[in-house]
């Protein structure tokens, strides 16, 4: 992507929706406590809150003055999920809305954010990204997806600077194929889910409830979006299960999270992950997995997965 930026970033999903109600306070607190603690790449989309999310990062930018900080959002999501909306007249309306939600001329990375499979493949909406980059509305465009074929299918396109893609310990399947492929192409890979919407938290129970805003209550069968943003389509009982068997393998000095975090950055293909926090300590507590040392327990994370998930997610996505 041409820009360097630490290897924990802010995913800011949970700012704009679908998490429950954070208020614009306690968002820009998670913003300058994520910054003060060392994050330079904030993560935001165009869909999150209808433009919430855009607009308080826009806001943070303003107050920190934006210097050595990566922005990137995505687009595509606000239209009906059909290959014709996905035009270069649309990308530019798109583009000027995030724009000025955001307060920049240029946006440093924007992302098509999981659009219908057909799109990756289409030469018109890549000749229409590079125009982007060439007349400085944004600095660079990547894909977020669902599948691995689709990560493939974007990391074989010369302009493509990044793939977002859901990688944490209960979803394995894009270290065998997608890793290796961007490290190849010099794509950058920034990791999604990294908590499994929380559960590798290691917060949850089978007695904890969601509210009726939180896409963890509405979406466990995939009724909103695709099931697999969801507590990485991973069944609920079983997560914890997982949970439980990993729970022995963190360190005395990490808390699960830190733990779940650190597996990711030891994949050494990964270029940033993003995880959401909803409060001052959770974004500190997350910028501080970079500082723990690498993790001696891979095999037996494999091991949990191989078992008890792998059986019922590996060949979804």
């Amino acid at each position: 992507m041409g820009r360097s930026f630490g290897v924990v970033g802010l995913g800011c999903w949970q700012l704009g929706a679908d998490w429950g109600q954070v208020d614009e306070a306690d968002a820009l607190a998670v913003l300058h406590a994520a910054a003060d603690a060392g994050v330079t790449f904030f993560d935001t989309a165009d869909v999150y809150g209808d433009g919430r999310s855009e607009s308080l990062v826009g806001r943070f930018l303003a107050e920190r003055g934006g210097e050595g900080i990566t922005v990137a959002t995505k687009m595509g999501r606000r239209v009906d999920q059909v290959p014709e909306n996905y035009t270069g007249e649309n990308f530019l309306a798109w583009n000027d809305r995030s724009r000025r939600n955001l307060g920049v001329d240029t946006i440093d990375l924007v992302q098509l954010h999981c659009p219908p499979t057909p799109v990756y493949s289409t030469d018109e909406v890549f000749d229409a990204l590079d125009s982007m980059v060439g007349s400085g509305r944004i600095g660079a465009y990547g894909v977020s997806v669902e599948t691995v074929e689709e990560a493939l299918t974007a990391i074989a396109r010369p302009g493509v600077a990044s793939v977002q893609i859901i990688l944490n310990a209960l979803r394995h399947k894009p270290l065998e194929r997608v890793l290796p492929a961007a490290a190849e192409a010099g794509v950058a890979i920034i990791a999604r889910v990294p908590l499994a919407s929380g559960l590798l938290s290691g917060r949850y129970t089978a007695e904890t409830s969601f509210g009726a805003d939180d896409h963890r209550n509405y979406n466990r069968a995939g009724e909103a979006f695709d099931v697999g943003e969801t507590f990485s389509g991973v069944p609920y009982d079983t997560g914890l299960a997982a949970v439980e068997r990993l729970r022995p393998l963190v360190p005395q000095d990490a808390t699960m999270a830190q733990f779940a975090l650190r597996w990711i950055l030891d994949q050494p293909q990964v270029t940033t992950v993003i995880p959401g926090a909803r409060n001052p300590e959770q974004a500190r507590a997350n910028a501080a997995a970079a500082e723990i040392a690498p993790l001696s327990s891979h095999d037996e994370v494999r091991a949990v997965y191989d078992e008890l998930v792998r059986p019922v997610v590996h060949d979804r996505w």
